[in-house]
């Protein structure tokens, strides 16, 4: 579980760096690039390069781009979101984070997007705990976003991570509670919300990673790595981040 702890401190650090950095005129490429730099220089590698033949270290959704946003030389502006998706390894374990922030001042109804998504992930970590199912967890995702009127992606979902970045359990963001295996001390999660203003559905595009909103509506997503442990809440390895404002 350490290792995966380093990893995850070094998705965290990349966040911070990330989050300084996202502005007007900024491109995505170059977030890629101090994305890179920091996993490198931090002793970590980059664990979304060449996963499933994917190009680069970061994957950075904006807008309607629900995940897997490939980086170009496409500048942010002002107005603009960006989900900032991050994994690293460090001794063949990793670690996978997201955070979504805003580029410049957003509209009242969009931060409010923002911070229901972050919510809702926090919502989901309260319920990660010993004994809980693992729908237990879904269920309280789904209850807090769609108390606010938005969706939750259902053809994206969280997952166990490891030795590989995606591993048994899938966590699903919706579901009805009481199902699914109990949670156990030592296991590792990544989970994470991805939330809609919209509608839930979505579709690739013919790069075959970008996913976006079949109708075009914003999209936010919030990610951390966690350990359960044997008594209390569970251990968030990749900090907390991303479960801070801008």
């Amino acid at each position: 579980m350490e290792l995966i702890a380093c990893a995850g401190k070094i998705v965290t650090q990349c966040h911070q760096l990330l989050v300084h950095e996202v502005k007007p005129g900024i491109t995505t490429l170059e977030l890629d690039r101090l994305t890179e730099e920091c996993i490198l220089d931090l002793g970590g590698i980059p664990a979304f390069k060449g996963y499933r033949n994917y190009p680069n270290s970061l994957c950075a959704s904006i807008n309607e781009e629900v995940v897997h946003g490939i980086p170009s030389k496409r500048e942010l502006k002002e107005g603009d979101i960006i989900g900032l998706d991050v994994g690293a390894i460090v001794e063949g374990f990793y670690g996978d984070g997201a955070v979504t922030v805003s580029v410049g001042e957003v509209p009242e109804n969009i931060q409010l997007l923002i911070n229901v998504t972050r919510e809702a992930l926090g919502k989901g970590l309260e319920q990660a705990v010993v004994g809980n199912r693992l729908s237990d967890v879904s269920f309280a995702i789904q209850t807090h976003v769609e108390k606010h009127g938005y969706s939750v992606v259902r053809d994206f979902v969280g997952h166990g991570i490891g030795r590989q970045l995606h591993e048994e359990p899938q966590v699903p963001n919706y579901g009805r509670p009481g199902q699914g295996p109990r949670l156990k001390p030592g296991m590792a999660l990544a989970i994470e919300p991805m939330v809609n203003i919209g509608g839930s559905a979505v579709k690739v595009l013919k790069d075959g990673w970008t996913a976006v909103t079949c109708d075009r509506s914003l999209s936010a997503h919030f990610e951390h790595t966690i350990a359960i442990e044997a008594n209390g809440p569970p251990r968030i390895l990749t900090g907390c981040v991303s479960l801070e404002a801008k």
